[in-house]
């Protein structure tokens, strides 16, 4: 089927929404609908001790709310139910989203705490395809974004004159680079949306990156970001500050959710 134009993509999505699309026009639409999603959560947390000593990361409760949950509810308000999660530190503590969540399957990695996330990403690498890649430890205040269909690989940004975080460089309306700090670039989040084709490419991208030393420490990102660049065309998907909570460290869950001030 002929790739569609981003005009005729937003008509059909449009239609979908509305609920007159007819079968054929779903049926085009196919090809870009969100099949699934892979959450990256085997990391330890060591900015958010002391609640991180006895709860994974994506577990912690904010405003009386899994961080996790805000993502997984988002998911499934868009019919995405194939979900799966790589786990490492605290990895039975996961186990309790089953009750609520009952499809999500869960990756083991025990390689967890040797390298960066990069090694999550390999394990659940044949299952990029038409797919939402998550850090699973963002907290997100605006479920809207994570849609039924995407027309192109893309990661989340904000717009920004300066930062010094992670930021996404772009040209011609498709990332060429991802560093620390930057100007007239795009703030990151590590929400992602990768199609078929591209999926297809990290499933072998992904593991000859970390076989390789000198990649070996990378985060998962930079093997379509900047590792094999050309081999990928991303897009940034505008979003705000105030779509998302970065919660880096304990401090910054103090000044979210005053429950935990005092905590020692």
């Amino acid at each position: 089927m002929p790739r569609l134009t981003q005009e005729r993509f937003d008509e059909l999505v449009a239609h979908a929404e509305a609920g007159t699309a007819t079968q054929g026009e779903l049926d085009e639409l196919e090809p870009y609908r969100a099949k699934r999603a892979v959450m990256l959560a085997s990391g330890f947390g060591s900015r958010m001790m002391p609640v991180t000593e006895t709860r994974p990361k994506p577990l912690v409760r904010v405003n009386g709310v899994r961080i996790i949950d805000t993502l997984l509810d988002a998911l499934l308000a868009a019919g995405v139910d194939e979900i799966w999660l790589v786990r490492g530190y605290r990895a039975s503590d996961f186990d309790e989203l089953l009750e609520v969540y009952p499809t999500i399957r869960f990756i083991d990695n025990p390689a967890y705490a040797e390298t960066n996330n990069i090694s999550s990403a390999v394990l659940a690498r044949e299952h990029f395809e038409n797919a939402y890649v998550f850090e699973s430890d963002l907290y997100l205040k605006n479920p809207s974004l994570i849609t039924r269909y995407q027309f192109r690989s893309n990661y989340l940004g904000v717009s920004v004159e300066h930062t010094d975080d992670w930021c996404f460089v772009t040209r011609g309306g498709r990332i060429v680079d991802l560093k620390r700090g930057g100007d007239a670039c795009h703030h990151m989040y590590g929400i992602s949306y990768w199609n078929a084709e591209d999926g297809r490419k990290l499933a072998e991208d992904l593991p000859r990156a970390f076989e390789d030393e000198a990649t070996r420490q990378r985060f998962w990102d930079d093997v379509p970001c900047v590792i094999c660049n050309d081999r990928y065309s991303i897009a940034v998907r505008a979003c705000t500050f105030d779509d998302i909570d970065e919660i880096d460290s304990f401090d910054e869950l103090c000044e979210i959710d005053a429950s935990y001030r005092g905590w020692t």
